[in-house]
């Protein structure tokens, strides 16, 4: 059992009679901070996520405990467990080992739209830099040129991201994929998608169906 977590958690000072003996348990994506699903846990349901760092729930609708993942293999492995300020709402951090939801897909809640939040914040900014002077912005000119000069610099950094590969230097790859992922999201604004359209196409082809939503047995 992992003592920090414990500690951190204070059982002394949770709250459990507003909801009889149940709190809700939100989960968070301990990378990228996605709420990823909302269950239930009673005293049991916690000691055993504290107890096997895998996250368990108290079913309402069975009426007993379920570890998440018992029947699909999607486990919830847990990071971190805090209390919020009225200390009858649990956030646990987790790291997931499939989907989460039962439809196939990463969350319960957006669905296959999420990216990583600074992903999502330098989307806005290449937006936002699109409206900008082409003759003082990177960004703008590439923008208010050619699809075929976008694309060029993508193949460009494609190369060189393929080069620092094989010569096997991890910090010239980590800055040519950095180039390479820049000049991707520059390419997909111009072309009016955006990193959620290919997060949901990856998906959707993981799932096997690109027209249509998973559907599976619910945990």
């Amino acid at each position: 059992m992992n003592e920090p977590l414990i500690d951190a958690l204070d059982w002394s000072t949770l709250d459990w009679s507003k909801g009889d003996g149940l709190l809700p348990l939100i989960v968070q994506h301990a990378h990228d901070g996605r709420v990823l699903m909302l269950g239930y846990t009673n005293r049991e349901a916690l000691a055993l996520t504290l107890q096997t760092r895998e996250i368990h729930f108290w079913s309402r609708s069975k009426q007993r405990l379920w570890r998440k993942g018992e029947s699909s293999g999607h486990v919830l492995s847990l990071v971190s467990i805090t209390a919020d300020c009225d200390r009858d709402t649990l956030l646990c951090q987790t790291l997931p080992a499939g989907p989460t939801c039962h439809r196939g897909t990463a969350s319960c809640f957006d669905g296959d739209a999420a990216a990583h939040p600074w992903l999502n914040e330098l989307e806005a900014l290449i937006a936002a830099r699109a409206q900008a002077d082409p003759s003082s912005s990177y960004v703008a000119k590439l923008l208010a040129g050619p699809p075929a000069r976008r694309a060029q610099k993508v193949g460009e950094e494609g190369v060189e991201t393929a080069l620092a590969a094989v010569s096997g230097d991890r910090d010239a790859l980590r800055g040519e994929a950095a180039d390479l992922l820049f000049h991707l999201l520059v390419l997909l604004r111009g072309a009016g998608l955006t990193l959620a359209d290919i997060i949901g196409e990856l998906a959707r082809r993981h799932r096997g169906d690109r027209a249509q939503p998973a559907t599976g047995a619910k945990d």
